[in-house]
């Protein structure tokens, strides 16, 4: 490893960037009302949604600007909380990391650029639409330097047998979604939700710290691949069934699901997840337990349909998974609202 400079602490980025009162204090409001879904309390339904990866923040912004719309509409039935995701997991470790690692996804890494840009991009978010916004913690330690705006956390299918990853999602005060891994064995996720959602000492950025544990960790079930490479959906009336079942069996608060429509659940045919969401709702009006357990869904969407290489530049147009385009998640959040 060659060192190339030392970078600041989430505390001097903070201080540079700060979040005004006003904002700090929208971004308690939206996290009880998120805690509320998931303890319960609100028969709201979640929905975790937006591009798979934020390249870029014009286009990001331009998005979510158009999910204001739509959420005044369905606010009394639905919670928005639009994605922001600043890492990109790779499975070969090649390809686009994310904002975090290229905030110019046609220009060389930068992490202290990449530092300042998805903390702009966040503040952004919640300054122009109000939303705060989800993120996926794919590097445990860099947590901090967005913790006072994020509005929900994900850990994916690849970092959730981590230790690491386990241990700070125990200390967040926000829900953290716990993937099922990529061989779908769901004793893993539950085993990492019932970790976060305990006590712990351990050693985070250079100090040893205390946590509380996170009444709010919970299940996203994603699909997984079998031994062949196929992909397996786990989001039918059985599978959910069977979660209910697995819930109940421990000593868990607030069992709660939240479906991720893509992935492996799609096979990533990105179109299925219409007709994913809209089957996952069905269940739920046949068992009252599943009704309970399900709190909505993590859909992949941005403003044109499909995918595209870096460089094609079309505005709005993932450069990794492809993503539903906004007419039809316009459609199908209206047709969720219509159908709770």
């Amino acid at each position: 490893m060659i060192f190339e400079r030392k970078l600041p602490i989430p505390q001097e980025v903070k201080e540079l960037y700060p979040l005004s009162h006003a904002l700090s204090t929208l971004v308690e409001k939206r996290a009880v009302e998120l805690r509320d879904i998931f303890s319960g309390k609100s028969d709201k339904l979640a929905l975790i949604i937006g591009p798979c990866s934020a390249d870029n923040e014009d286009s990001v912004i331009d998005y979510i600007t158009r999910l204001r719309e739509v959420q005044e509409k369905v606010k009394d039935k639905i919670f928005i909380v639009p994605r922001i995701y600043t890492n990109k997991p790779r499975t070969t470790g090649d390809g686009y990391k994310g904002m975090l690692h290229q905030p110019n996804p046609n220009e060389k890494p930068d992490m202290y650029k990449g530092i300042v840009a998805i903390r702009e991009l966040h503040m952004r978010a919640l300054r122009e639409t109000g939303f705060s916004c989800a993120d996926e913690m794919l590097y445990p330690e860099n947590y901090r330097y967005l913790s006072d705006v994020l509005g929900y956390v994900a850990i994916g299918a690849r970092s959730v047998e981590n230790q690491q990853h386990r241990l700070v999602s125990s200390g967040l005060d926000i829900p953290v979604g716990m993937k099922n891994p990529t061989s779908g064995d769901i004793s893993v996720m539950m085993n990492s939700i019932t970790a976060a959602q305990h006590k712990h000492t351990f050693i985070y950025r250079g100090w040893e710290v205390n946590s509380e544990g996170n009444p709010y960790a919970h299940a996203i079930l994603r699909g997984y691949v079998n031994k062949h490479g196929q992909a397996i959906p786990n989001y039918h009336y059985e599978d959910l069934l069977h979660l209910s079942e697995t819930y109940s069996e421990t000593n868990l608060q607030n069992p709660a699901l939240i479906v991720d429509t893509n992935h492996s659940n799609s096979g990533k045919k990105y179109l299925e997840q219409t007709r994913i969401a809209k089957e996952v709702l069905h269940s739920t009006r046949h068992n009252s337990d599943i009704k309970k357990l399900v709190k909505g869904f993590m859909i992949e969407s941005y403003i044109e349909d499909g995918c595209q290489k870096i460089g094609e530049n079309v505005w709005g147009k993932s450069i990794t998974d492809p993503c539903l385009g906004w007419e039809k998640t316009e459609r199908l959040i209206l047709d969720i609202a219509d159908l709770l």
